[in-house]
């Protein structure tokens, strides 16, 4: 509850974007919600019907949340009633006066949302297409009035309660631990909140309650008849919100220096600063006039957190060094990336066991055990995985360096602060009393309350996307002038974002058309980030941190992925502007589920698709030409690619070459050296992807699975080589084969950036993976799927790219210690 306590900006956000609005928290396990734990329970065949069920979507997480809010109201009501009666004995806690200004209009506010709760539950329990709920809304906006007189006193409210607090222990004690009650089906009973905290309340109501107008029109059909109904409603509430915005947002987000200046808080967020040679997470605030970064400080049980202010910039003094300009970044031991893989397995992995502890309704002391766990691991990633420089230099010789782990999130931070320094600003140093009340607002003004990771996030909140994204970036216009135009896609996972895919350069043009397609896998994922770049080609221009040229960018946008919105077999053209530019692309979304299972080809004369023993004995050959010519291919010219494999290739390119392999074209040889590296890389990915049946065969699969969970060393390598000698001989020879490739690629991990343990994440899951009928009986959970399994999988490959070279002929040749069924 906390953390809610101070969401400021939220009517900028509203008054802003009015076509960007989030679907309300809906809070699917409630038993007014029509279904419950998962995001994909959507599955309608007409497009009136998927409205209709969106409508009660909305409409049930809104009546989950209004439970929540009515609660919370009860709470503020009920030292009322005791405050009113000691106020006309000897001995008041507080004077009428008081009780009237801090609780001004709460009374008004319940019993209008007590009505509007008790009207609109009985119509979404019994939900049909004849529901009509228009009327309800209409008439709480109606009922704004109250809220704004509520508004207007709300400062004296604060403060008053502030000054109370202050002179009245008794008081103090009331108003620093209200309990608020749960939700019907909570196992929580109560919560403590603060009377500030539950005050802040009925301002953030209007604001979520205009959200959810915006998505029940969104998903109303024109013609329905409360379509008019909720447009009003809208309306109202929109005019109510442009009317206090000016009051309540400059309070919420202001701290007045001791000079009378006003300074507002205009973004903040958490940063990884490199300190002496090493990582540090930091809070960063970003004032009207100054930078500021800080630590949050350890504080002992019941204390009030505080921030710790590390160092402070004026943005008068603030400059950004160019790159040729800037030294070389001190030496940050970078992490390995298998230990930061292994990272993911393991949050993955205790993701899946609080799932199953929470479904088997474990005792909640295991449960807040494996999240702290599972929190310790995510913080881990989180400070070690940024590795795009963000450097900061003041005037008076001091630079700072942040790591991050996305370029949209550093054009950010840097275009807020070329913003400000725009206006005429002044260099200042802020006494120790000032720096000790900037840093004391910090607290209560900031934006982001908590660390970014997942263990942090509400249980009701979306887990994200799990599976395949697919996007065509098609083209873009509004540039003022030619350039070397291209497109990066990023992603979130793990709660940061990393970027995927990039789109060729087409020079010197105001148009690109790329027409370029993707597949990017997502790992709990929530947004995706387009960013179009300006190539730079001149070389003197290299950024001292990493060596790499620095490209402009042009613009960039960020979209929601709703899982309602993208999961369906067609694709969802949409348009994203960015600072003039608009960029068209396409998406369509493939669940890890769906792309799990394998089509055999119905015709035998390609090569995808196809038995691995029907194409070597039809090409007569050991291992397959297709296999062989993108090999050769790879290490000819891909070798020292920076994230060979694990970059997409265009998808376009990569069909292109498929068909031409499966007609077993003469232009092969051709075309391959022509084609650009990751498509040929993706190329031999997808031949084994669409194998009938995965490469190490699903006989063997649960053999592989309990041979690398063997401890003893011997055993372990003792069934490991058995297995190989197992597999039919066309698979065995393509695997050692494959095997030997990518250990050359590792050879080159320096450059290519692609370790053995890279290499095994993305093949591992490739090559060996449980039949459909095996992971259907175990899966539960889209995010299983990736903790479950690919954790072996991943280290069945690693186990044999690690060791000594195998031969087909010596392995053959070796009997077994002793011999055992598989």
């Amino acid at each position: 509850m906390e953390e809610e306590e101070e969401a400021i900006g939220f009517l900028d956000k509203v008054l802003e974007d009015e076509d960007v609005f989030l679907l309300e928290e809906c809070e699917l396990g409630t038993p007014t919600s029509p279904g419950s734990g998962s995001p994909f329970l959507v599955a309608v065949k007409v497009e009136a019907g998927k409205g209709l069920e969106m409508r009660k979507l909305v409409l049930s997480g809104f009546l989950a949340s209004e439970e929540i809010y009515i609660n919370q109201l009860e709470a503020l009501l009920l030292p009322m009633k005791p405050l009113k009666a000691t106020a006309t004995t000897s001995q008041p806690v507080l004077t009428i006066q008081q009780i009237e200004t801090i609780f001004y209009k709460i009374q008004d506010i319940y019993e209008i949302h007590k009505e509007f709760y008790d009207n609109l539950c009985p119509k979404v329990q019994q939900w049909d297409s004849q529901v009509s709920m228009g009327h309800l809304f209409q008439k709480l906006a109606s009922q704004l009035g109250v809220y704004k007189a509520f508004v207007d006193n709300y400062k004296v409210a604060l403060e008053t309660a502030e000054k109370c607090s202050q002179s009245n222990n008794q008081f103090q004690k009331i108003s620093e631990e209200l309990k608020v009650k749960g939700p019907k089906d909570s196992k929580d009973s109560h919560t403590s909140v603060t009377m500030e905290a539950l005050l802040y309340k009925p301002i953030d109501r209007v604001t979520r309650s205009t959200l959810v107008l915006h998505d029940l029109l969104k998903h109303t059909p024109v013609d329905h008849p409360d379509y008019p109904l909720l447009q009003d409603a809208l309306r109202i509430s929109q005019n109510f919100l442009s009317s206090i915005n000016e009051d309540i947002d400059p309070r919420r987000t202001a701290v007045t220096t001791p000079k009378g200046e006003t300074r507002q808080l205009v973004k903040d967020g958490f940063l990884v600063e490199v300190s002496e040679s090493s990582r540090k997470l930091r809070h960063v605030f970003l004032f009207t006039d100054v930078l500021l970064c800080a630590k949050l400080k350890k504080t002992s049980a019941g204390k009030h957190q505080q921030y710790d202010c590390k160092w402070y910039i004026p943005l008068a003094d603030l400059v950004f060094p160019s790159p040729e300009e800037s030294e070389a970044s001190p030496q940050v031991h970078p992490f390995p990336d298998h230990e930061l893989e292994d990272m993911k397995m393991k949050i993955s992995a205790l993701k899946s066991e609080i799932q199953k502890e929470k479904a088997n309704k474990g005792q909640s002391r295991a449960i807040e055990r494996l999240k702290k766990k599972m929190f310790e691991n995510e913080f881990l990633l989180l400070l070690n995985s940024p590795t795009i420089p963000f450097r900061i230099h003041s005037r008076n010789g001091k630079s700072y360096l942040f790591l991050l782990s996305s370029d949209y999130e550093r054009s950010e931070w840097r275009e807020a602060i070329q913003k400000l320094q725009k206006k005429d600003l002044q260099a200042f140093v802020l006494s120790s009393v000032e720096l000790q009340v900037l840093t004391g607002s910090c607290f209560k003004l900031r934006t982001v309350h908590n660390i970014p990771v997942t263990s942090n996030k509400d249980d009701d909140e979306s887990p994200g996307l799990y599976g395949f994204l697919h996007v065509i970036v098609h083209s873009a216009k509004g540039f003022k002038q030619s350039a070397n135009l291209y497109c990066t896609l990023e992603v979130d996972s793990f709660g940061y974002f990393v970027s995927k895919a990039k789109t060729r350069v087409f020079r010197d043009t105001t148009e690109p058309k790329w027409d370029e397609e993707f597949e990017i896998e997502l790992e709990g994922s929530q947004s995706l980030r387009i960013l179009c770049y300006d190539k730079c080609y001149d070389k003197t221009k290299v950024n001292k941190d990493n060596n790499e040229i620095v490209d402009k960018i042009m613009g960039k946008g960020q979209i929601q992925l709703d899982p309602q919105a993208v999961e369906t077999k067609n694709w969802h053209t949409d348009v994203i502007e960015m600072n003039g530019i608009k960029v068209e692309f396409s998406m369509k979304f493939t669940s890890r589920d769906m792309s799990l299972k394998r089509t055999p080809s119905k015709k035998q004369t390609g090569v995808f698709g196809v038995k691995i023993s029907v194409v070597t004995k039809r090409e007569r050959s050991k291992v397959p030409y297709i296999v062989r010519q993108c090999v050769e291919e790879v290490e000819k010219r891909g070798i020292e690619e920076v994230g060979i494999y694990r970059i997409s290739g265009v998808a376009t390119d990569i069909q292109a070459l498929k068909a031409v392999f499966d007609a077993n074209n003469k232009d092969i040889l051709l075309m391959l050296s022509d084609m650009d590296i990751n498509a040929i890389a993706g190329t031999l990915k997808l031949y084994f992807r669409e194998l009938p049946e995965p490469l190490l065969t699903d006989r063997l699969y649960p053999a592989f699975m309990e041979g690398i969970a063997l401890s003893d060393p011997a055993a372990k390598e003792n069934c490991m080589m058995h297995l190989l000698r197992s597999l039919p001989d066309p698979n065995l020879i393509t695997f050692l084969f494959l095997l030997e490739h990518l250990k050359r690629v590792a050879e080159k991990e320096p450059i290519n950036k692609m370790s053995l343990h890279n290499l095994a994440t993305v093949f591992g899951p490739t090559l060996l993976r449980p039949s459909e009928v095996e992971s259907k009986a175990h899966l539960t959970s889209a995010a299983d799927i990736w903790s479950h399994d690919v954790m072996a999988q991943v280290q069945v490959l690693l186990y044999y790219l690690q060791h000594p070279p195998i031969s087909f002929a010596e392995l053959k040749r070796n009997t077994l210690y002793f011999s055992t069924d598989v």
